[in-house]
């Protein structure tokens, strides 16, 4: 098993999207840990509504390339979201592998660890709670170091919200 870490995003009916999207990748992936979930402003043009972001720590037995392109990709598809020019869009969801193990790896569609973990508080700041000690690999930086340099501006941690996921989550794994 591998261990994974998957970042989760929604502006588009996020309360259940997000959900939704945890409880479908537990179908295939052991889910290990749910971070903090966060309502976040939009990246990109203004006008759009806030974001919920999480990062979810997974084992797998896939390899990278299908658990991104089978697993995550099917999981946006079952969840409505459809891909178009806009990068900066409203989404009904948005899952991206962030990190696999120790991989580093870059190819045309798919970077690992994922360059934005340095450049975005809402995948940095999730990713320490999960893992403090985590070194990002390739680069010898701490996670740690990365959260310091980003600001926790507009990012609002839905504390209640996190915990029925977890809840939802720890009671499905006993069943």
């Amino acid at each position: 098993m591998t261990r994974a870490f998957v970042s989760i995003g929604s502006n588009i009916d996020p309360e259940i999207n997000v959900r939704n999207a945890i409880l479908r990748l537990r179908s295939t992936a052991r889910v290990k840990a749910v971070s903090t979930v966060y309502r976040t402003e939009p990246v990109g043009p203004p006008g759009q509504p806030p974001f919920y972001n999480c990062v979810v720590e997974i084992e797998t037995d896939l390899a990278p390339r299908e658990l991104k392109f089978q697993l995550l990709r099917r999981i946006e598809s079952e969840l409505g979201r459809t891909r178009g020019a806009d990068r900066f869009a409203a989404r009904t969801i948005d899952l991206d592998l962030v990190l696999y193990d120790e991989l580093v790896m870059a190819t045309e569609d798919l970077t690992l660890p994922d360059p934005d973990i340095l450049r975005r508080p809402f995948l940095s700041i999730p990713l320490q709670e999960l893992a403090p000690g985590l070194v990002l690999p390739g680069s010898g930086l701490r996670i740690s170091e990365a959260v310091l340099a980003q600001p926790r501006k507009g990012m609002t941690p839905l504390e209640n919200y996190t915990e029925r996921i977890r809840k939802e989550i720890t009671h499905e794994r006993k069943q």
